[in-house]
């Protein structure tokens, strides 16, 4: 019985170990669900802000570097998926699961386009009703994520520093973010940030 009992103990150890070790991994496909998200869930009416918003030059220098950190600069850029493939239809975000290895370890997630969105994080934007995943489309729902992070007004006024702190648990890419991703550095993003017509206060 006490054999019995100890091997029961040991197993119960080795599980939890293997789960604790695992956690990196599920962070990183896991990036929205953070508490960090300091603003309430989009509604309709938001979609004639976030139009007027995505205008700005500091917005749209903010999502080309976004872009840059994610590998999505290229011509296929709004249809790629995690790892690097290809999806054919803008009708809908693609939900596909896509396994590669990142740093040495594997990691499953649903992350496609531009801005390298999970599918779970597509459908908390519901509310706002976009009609597919076009260009468009995924451009509204990342001026939507950086304002969930509470980082659209640092955006608008400049702020890069700060707004890069508050968007890192949105986009594993950016310096900070801690899923085991690759993450580049600050001063290549604020480079590319200003030469894609980005102000810095």
């Amino acid at each position: 019985m006490i054999r019995a009992l100890a091997a029961a103990a040991g197993a119960a150890v080795a599980v939890g170990v293997i789960l604790w070790k695992r956690q990196p991994i599920l962070q990183a496909v896991a990036t929205d669900q953070d508490s960090t998200r300091t603003m309430p869930a989009p509604s309709a009416s938001s979609v004639s802000a976030l139009v007027n918003d995505a205008g700005s030059n500091n917005v749209r220098a903010m999502l080309n570097t976004i872009r840059w950190a994610e590998g999505t600069t290229g011509e296929n850029g709004y249809r790629t998926l995690f790892g690097g493939d290809l999806f054919d239809s803008y009708a809908a975000h693609p939900n596909i699961v896509v396994a590669k290895l990142s740093n040495g370890k594997p990691i499953k997630s649903t992350a496609a386009g531009a801005y390298q969105i999970l599918y779970r994080t597509w459908r908390s934007l519901d509310a706002l009703g976009l009609p597919d995943f076009s260009p468009r489309s995924q451009d509204l729902a990342a001026v939507e994520l950086i304002r969930r992070r509470g980082a659209l007004q640092d955006v608008k006024d400049g702020q890069f520093a700060r707004a890069l702190v508050k968007l890192a648990p949105e986009w594993a890419s950016l310096p900070g973010a801690g899923y085991g991703q690759p993450e580049k550095r600050a001063a290549d993003l604020v480079a590319i940030y200003k030469g894609q017509g980005g102000r810095v206060a």
